[in-house]
């Protein structure tokens, strides 16, 4: 749930006098110290701090009052004291914050999106609002929906805020038209914006009026690329340093990232992709610095992978990391046409974004957004469709533990073994691995790979200790049925070539770990104790190197391949028999 958070910091003279707001701080202590010295310099009988959460997703506000102090406190209801506003705006320019202006974008996103304009154009340009004006339902309806998500937290009923919304807008279009009227906004050549902004960084309104140059400039752009492109542009303007400069780059900064925010624009930017996982690669890309497979020739998209590269423009890639989370936490599929690419893109993904954690996206916020989408695909529907294209059962386990390995998040993996286990411990799977037309080694090798894969997956640990128990108590029973070591026992040989040879099947990945492995490393234990062994052994080896071998060689070869066979230094020494 995405939230932000203000401090607004209210005064009051006189006992019976009303609280009124002296200022907003984004910063709590910065807040309660403001207050704190109103009434240490009796500027007030009575000061309070407010804390108003903003919900993004829903458009309201919590209010919680947080300190108040006075030399007379006016007893308030606590009902009455936490209520959030009736309005979330109260004159013209409360129209042009963030929070508004996220929420008009996020209402009339269709018509922007129409229109190829952003709320801050919007919000500048006297024909826009015309033509807005003119739409009739769609400006009314956006005012109810605002009026009645906030009479859902407030005892103002929903036509008095309606009547109080539609006032302030039509104050807010009178604004612009008048000073469309007057001229205040100017037409500015490329090369002028610096002067511009230097002129206007010390007045109140600067931002306003600087805005709304911009927009002119921006009017009869053709596309959104190449609105970006121009806005880019304008960033060489700004002056070297003050508050000109920051005056200039935060209004382009906040444009860009309202380009960045919408769908329509995006989509435009980053042109045509297959599917959500290609567009959300190239978002990444985009986010990272890093040229887009498919940016072509467009310039504005180059120039701002330019600008991200650098780290400018902090407000628009927060813009990206926003979308980019947002598009992981929908349902949409990355890949709808095959599974097999769902999963890989969005390990492909993973590994990318990653390189990303910073400001921008935090590591806890990726991890939440990318275990919720890996919940959407750990259902029985998701599943049931992917295990229905393999064939055998050893296939469906593979795929199961292919899941495993490109899913994240415990409750995923814990719900995903719940799958598996049915697998592996129904009849099917177990006359797979009886079919004598495939060779037992073969059989016991595909065991030991699945458990492999088992052992080394992200699992709980019994769950993966009760699913490399079955595969291992399979490969026993095959290899019981078989006689495969009773057998190699019985045939004529040495015990060094009977020794050498359960050694490549331990070492060669061909026997599960557990009672399998265990058994054959006891027979080649027995085998080292026989006599003769080691003087076999060392003959056996300078015959197969075809030259004379030293003692010491032969014997630390020979601890080496006990080594990898599980089989410890200290218990082959002490068996090994000379």
């Amino acid at each position: 749930m995405a939230q932000s958070i203000h401090y607004e910091i209210f005064a009051r003279q006189g006992a019976k006098g009303g609280w009124k707001m002296l200022d907003v701080r984004t910063e709590r202590d910065s807040a309660l110290e403001f207050a704190q010295k109103l009434m240490a310099d009796e500027k007030a009988t009575g000061v309070k701090v407010v804390k108003e959460t903003y919900n993004e997703d829903t458009g309201d506000y919590l209010t919680l009052k947080i300190f108040e102090d006075g030399h007379n406190q006016v007893k308030t209801a606590p009902a009455q004291e936490d209520v959030p506003h009736a309005l979330p705006c109260f004159k013209p320019d409360d129209l042009y914050s963030y929070h508004a202006r996220a929420t008009m974008t996020r209402l009339i996103s269709e018509f922007l999106a129409r229109n190829r304009i952003t709320i801050t154009e919007l919000c500048h340009r006297a024909d826009m609002l015309e033509k807005l004006e003119a739409t009739g339902t769609l400006l009314q309806h956006a005012i109810q929906k605002v009026a009645v998500a906030q009479a859902a937290s407030t005892s103002t009923p929903v036509a008095q805020i309606i009547k109080s919304l539609n006032e302030l807008t039509t104050k807010a279009f009178h604004r612009v038209y008048r000073d469309e009227r007057n001229l205040l906004f100017p037409d500015v050549e490329p090369g002028g914006f610096g002067a511009l902004a230097a002129k206007l960084a010390a007045q109140s309104d600067g931002l306003y009026v600087l805005n709304g140059a911009i927009a002119r400039r921006l009017r009869d752009a053709k596309g959104w690329d190449e609105k970006v492109f121009r806005l880019l542009a304008l960033m060489a303007e700004a002056p070297t340093e003050g508050q000109a400069r920051t005056l200039l780059l935060s209004a382009i900064d906040s444009l860009i990232g309202e380009v960045l925010a919408g769908s329509a624009a995006l989509h435009e930017l980053i042109g045509n992709n297959e599917n959500l996982g290609e567009a959300l690669m190239c978002l990444v890309q985009l986010f990272l610095g890093k040229e887009p497979a498919n940016a072509g020739e467009r310039a504005g998209l180059l120039a701002l992978t330019q600008h991200f590269a650098a780290d400018n423009l902090p407000e628009a890639r927060t813009a990206i990391a926003n979308r980019i989370m947002a598009e992981f936490k929908s349902a949409k599929r990355l890949c709808p046409n095959a599974l097999d690419d769902e999963f890989k893109t969005l390990r492909q993904i993973a590994n990318r974004v990653v390189l990303g954690i910073g400001k921008y996206l935090s590591h806890e916020d990726l991890i939440g957004a990318f275990t919720l989408r890996s919940k959407r695909l750990v259902t029985h529907e998701t599943l049931g469709e992917y295990m229905a294209g393999a064939g055998a059962p050893d296939e469906k386990l593979e795929r199961l533990l292919f899941v495993e390995e490109n899913i994240i998040g415990a409750e995923n993996k814990r719900l995903l073994a719940t799958f598996i286990m049915p697998v592996i411990t129904a009849a099917g799977f177990e006359t797979h691995f009886s079919n004598a037309k495939i060779p037992l080694l073969a059989r016991l090798q595909r065991l030991a790979q699945l458990q492999a894969r088992v052992r080394r997956s992200g699992f709980q640990e019994n769950q993966r200790q009760e699913m490399a128990d079955i595969l291992d108590k399979r490969a026993c029973e095959l290899e019981a049925r078989a006689k495969l070591f009773e057998g190699l026992d019985a045939k004529p040989g040495s015990a060094v070539e009977k020794a050498t040879t359960i050694l490549r099947l331990c070492t060669g990945g061909m026997l599960t770990e557990g009672r399998l492995s265990t058994r054959a490393r006891e027979q080649v234990v027995s085998y080292l104790g026989r006599p003769g062994f080691l003087t076999g052994y060392i003959a056996q080896s300078a015959q197969a190197a075809g030259v004379q071998r030293d003692a010491d060689a032969a014997m630390a070869e020979l601890m080496q391949t006990l080594g990898k066979a599980g089989i410890t230094a200290e218990t082959g020494l002490r068996n090994i028999a000379a």
